[in-house]
């Protein structure tokens, strides 16, 4: 009995400590701020949820973009009855009890269960194959929320069974009208006379990268600092303090990890400096390893550059030795040098081609052997004879020293077929390189036409 009497106050009591942004948490359609690619009237996720007729889908997107808020809203107002389950914490027995009581529930009243996973991708394989069961079967809609690409994230089979929608940051206007909200909402702040200067306002909805959960946990740690004072004000200082203090969150194993790292290779493939220091920058304020900054450069020299400027690998390589040795935060410096010089440098990638194509060659191509003029001496010696077992005449197969002739270039074949892997550029040393080995390959082709030989050197 007294259970039942003090549940409403503990439940009050437990609401009114609940962080501001789950407070502000929308209980409508017409509450959830942005999405209107998805939500917007007549758009199709909104009319399946106004006709209460949903399907199994996957909502990805960024963090405080509405995600397990549209959940909330849809189990507020559906017919069906909500189960929850969390892709970290439940495991396959639980699931497979929430599939089987929704489908006696289906059986007994007709009545359809919406199955909310959120952080789905956390979930492993097995546990994904568990959740197709009742999928397959009708028995749970399920809703899936993550924050990664579905596309690899969640299984292929579960995947093609649910309809896809992406949840985009929210734009500033969009998370400044939340935060005006909270300052006179129900649920808001509660301080009276609390006045959000303009600038303020702009700088959290700016800075919170269209994350509203983290805008209004900024602006609830700014309102407590001026909670009872005479004339509570939040300005500009307070804000940038409230929300500057906080760490950026950053999944080294997650999809922003790997989008940042591609934008910044691709900004420096493409000679954009700017952009290329400013992912460098994102990459570093979110915790990133400078060590793997480090190897994706000295790989980007190599593929991208190569000998258009031999220097980029050397910049490449001193700057990693150098953030070993100097670490953060002054390697921030020594990595911008180094992400600089590769966006500006000239680009090849003939080196990168030239070894992927004969990989390929190695691997799938009929195996070329090794022409018996280069052979190793020794073997030379033993090998060279007749069918019958008797020496080949002197002057047979002999190799041909470079450095006797007077241009130094080898003139014998030195594979055996005819191939052509590395083409350089015009671009950079590459030009010089291009132009050099034109002549070297000429003087090899006059010299296969004549016939000429060289001493051999062994």
């Amino acid at each position: 009995m007294a259970e039942d009497l003090w549940s409403p106050i503990r439940s009050e009591r437990r609401a009114q400590a609940a962080p501001l942004a789950v407070r502000m948490r929308p209980r409508t359609l017409d509450e959830i701020a942005g999405q209107r690619h998805c939500l917007g009237q007549g758009m199709l996720l909104r009319r399946l949820i106004e006709q209460d007729a949903l399907s199994s889908m996957v909502v990805s997107g960024p963090p405080g973009t509405g995600k397990t808020t549209l959940a909330e809203v849809i189990a507020a107002r559906t017919g069906a009855a909500v189960e929850r389950a969390h892709g970290a914490t439940t495991g396959v027995k639980e699931l497979r009890e929430k599939i089987e009581s929704a489908a006696r529930r289906l059986g007994e009243s007709g009545r359809r269960t919406v199955l909310f996973v959120d952080e789905i991708h956390r979930l492993a394989r097995n546990q994904q194959d568990a959740l197709l069961e009742g999928v397959e079967a009708g028995s749970v809609v399920l809703f899936g929320a993550t924050t990664e690409n579905p596309t690899w994230a969640v299984a292929p089979a579960l995947l093609s069974r649910s309809t896809v929608f992406r949840f985009q940051p929210l734009s500033e206007e969009d998370v400044a009208t939340v935060l005006r909200r909270a300052l006179v909402h129900e649920h808001g702040l509660g301080i009276a006379g609390l006045v959000l200067d303009d600038d303020a306002c702009a700088h959290l909805a700016r800075a919170a990268d269209g994350d509203v959960r983290r805008a209004l946990g900024a602006l609830e740690i700014a309102a407590s600092a001026v909670r009872g004072e005479h004339a509570p004000r939040i300005d500009l200082d307070l804000a940038r303090a409230a929300l500057d203090g906080k760490i950026p969150v950053f999944d080294k194993d997650g999809d922003e990890h790997y989008d940042l790292a591609s934008a910044l290779i691709k900004s420096m493939r493409g000679s954009d400096p700017d952009a290329a220091v400013y992912w460098l920058a994102r990459m570093l304020v979110g915790g990133e390893d400078p060590r793997f900054i480090c190897r994706r450069l000295a790989i980007f020299a190599s593929e991208d550059i190569g000998n258009a400027d031999p220097r980029a690998l050397q910049t490449a390589v001193a700057c990693w030795s150098a953030v070993e040795r100097v670490g953060m935060p002054e390697a921030q410096l020594i990595l911008s040098q180094c992400v600089t010089f590769l966006a500006v440098a000239p680009k090849s990638n003939a080196a990168a081609c030239a070894i992927w194509e004969a990989m390929d060659d190695a691997r799938e191509a009929r195996t070329v052997p090794v022409p018996f003029t280069i052979l190793d001496q020794t073997k030379r010696r033993l090998t060279r004879t007749a069918d019958d077992g008797t020496p080949l005449a002197a002057g047979d197969g002999k190799y041909e020293y470079p450095h006797d002739r007077a241009d130094g270039i080898g003139v014998q074949d030195y594979l055996g077929v005819t191939r052509s892997y590395y083409r350089p550029t015009d671009r950079g040393l590459e030009q010089a390189i291009r132009e050099h080995l034109e002549r070297v390959r000429a003087t090899r082709r006059e010299a296969a036409e004549s016939g000429r030989t060289r001493g051999d050197r062994g």
